[in-house]
């Protein structure tokens, strides 16, 4: 029988769930379940006791503290537990002159260990999620459970560049298609297929509607405004991006990305003051994510404290080695501090590399245009389409292409990132004549 793990002081996992002990509040994913107090004490005893029966007399002692309380009472509250777990209330079971019992599946602590590894956004990590969650899957765990991470963990290799986001974006369509087979259309799965949208097809307005959608059907999910905060900022709409990071961290203030989010968000307004200070916060609460230093760099960079720039681009590259876009993005800050020859030998490594592994061009662009090649950074804009590169939906807030804005090759890339913008806007000037 699989015991339930700990993830960090004050906090019990099983499953897909975490019971927090401090506040005290269970969480599946980020969304909190509404239980009252007694409810999460008998659940508290019967997740630390994971695997053991638990007779009436030994519930009542340590989640009623001694109080005598009857049968039924414990009968009702044990009830109550089980359908806020849902589909895996059945891991509560009433055994006959024995008391109840937690059985956590072995499927289930597949699924846990896989959003573990998930959680580090890393190559490596999604990897390994990958393999928990087909084990999962071949265990006889829930196929809808197991094809949602399978999908979100190819949607975040293609996103992060990690792999060939064509391939992935592929893969992800699949495996998101079985989980909606297996158990419908959810916010969450929305939220999963809107981030395709965006990044992958560049159907911005799509995006937007899914993302309004998942809203209407649950609108506790920190998930669903934070995508949201990305979209609006790359189209430009910073009003509407700072009204949904608030959303968010009002939903789930101690989300790991959302610190990240929040410096991306001032980087691309131009506040990079702003950005660092949000970066700072970043790297204090969630230290090994690398993508929360990479935004903080930026901040850094953009400030023209390149030094300091340089060491969390270091730090990120530790972190998360198999990102290429870090190793990048480390280059583009050295040829601006003049170090030109430490950033050819980058970007030579880099071309090394893309002859066995996928090397996204479009985070190249930048760094070809600091080292003064402004034609190899057009040829790397206009290609980037055929691979989905998920950065060029950035390409009207990413500072470091601003040197390009009036050519006209660039003009015509922006246009064709933003062409299903350009035909609504038409359509609505023609139906208002």
């Amino acid at each position: 029988m699989m015991n339930a793990a700990r993830p960090s002081e004050g906090q019990i996992a099983f499953g897909p769930f975490r019971l927090d002990t401090y506040a005290p509040r269970l969480l599946r994913g980020t969304v909190e379940i509404d239980l009252r107090a007694q409810a999460l004490k008998a659940l508290h005893t019967l997740v630390q006791n994971s695997g053991r029966c638990m007779s009436y007399e030994a519930l009542i002692r340590d989640a009623w503290a001694g109080i005598w309380v009857s049968r039924h009472t414990v009968a009702v509250t044990v009830n109550e537990v089980q359908k806020a777990l849902q589909d895996c209330g059945t891991w509560i079971k009433y055994h006959p002159n024995l008391g109840y019992r937690l059985e956590i599946p072995q499927s289930a602590e597949f699924m846990r260990n896989g959003w573990h590894h998930w959680l580090r956004h890393t190559s490596e990590g999604f990897e390994k999620a990958l393999r928990c969650f087909q084990q999962a899957l071949d265990s006889g765990g829930s196929a809808f459970q197991a094809y949602e991470g399978i999908s979100r963990c190819y949607l975040m290799l293609g996103m992060f560049g990690m792999r060939q986001p064509a391939e992935m974006y592929a893969e992800f369509t699949k495996n998101h298609s079985r989980a909606v087979a297996a158990g419908g259309t959810t916010p969450e799965l929305r939220g999963h297929l809107a981030q395709g949208l965006h990044f992958f097809e560049l159907r911005f307005l799509d995006a937007e509607a899914e993302l309004r959608k998942a809203e209407k059907e649950n609108p506790m999910l920190a998930g669903t405004y934070i995508r949201l905060t990305v979209l609006y900022t790359c189209l430009q709409r910073f009003d509407a991006a700072l009204q949904n990071l608030r959303l968010a961290y009002a939903r789930d203030s101690l989300s790991p990305i959302l610190p990240a989010c929040e410096t991306m968000l001032h980087c691309c307004m131009g506040n990079p003051g702003m950005a660092a200070a949000c970066g700072e916060k970043a790297i204090g609460l969630h230290p090994f994510l690398a993508i929360g230093r990479s935004y903080y760099a930026q901040a850094l960079e953009r400030l023209g404290k390149f030094d300091e720039a340089v060491a969390q681009y270091n730090m990120a590259i530790t972190i998360s080695p198999d990102l290429p876009r870090l190793r990048a993005e480390k280059a583009h800050c050295l040829a601006r501090m003049g170090r030109h020859h430490e950033a050819r030998e980058l970007l030579e490594e880099l071309l090394e590399r893309s002859r066995n592994e996928f090397v996204d061009s479009c985070t190249l662009a930048p760094l070809y245009l600091a080292l003064g090649e402004t034609e190899e950074a057009l040829r790397l804009l206009e290609n980037s389409f055929e691979a989905r590169s998920s950065h060029l939906s950035f390409i009207d807030v990413d500072y470091r292409l601003n040197p390009l804005r009036k050519s006209p090759r660039f003009i015509r890339v922006r246009n064709r990132v933003f062409r299903e913008l350009g035909r609504t806007f038409r359509k609505g000037r023609a139906d208002s004549r």
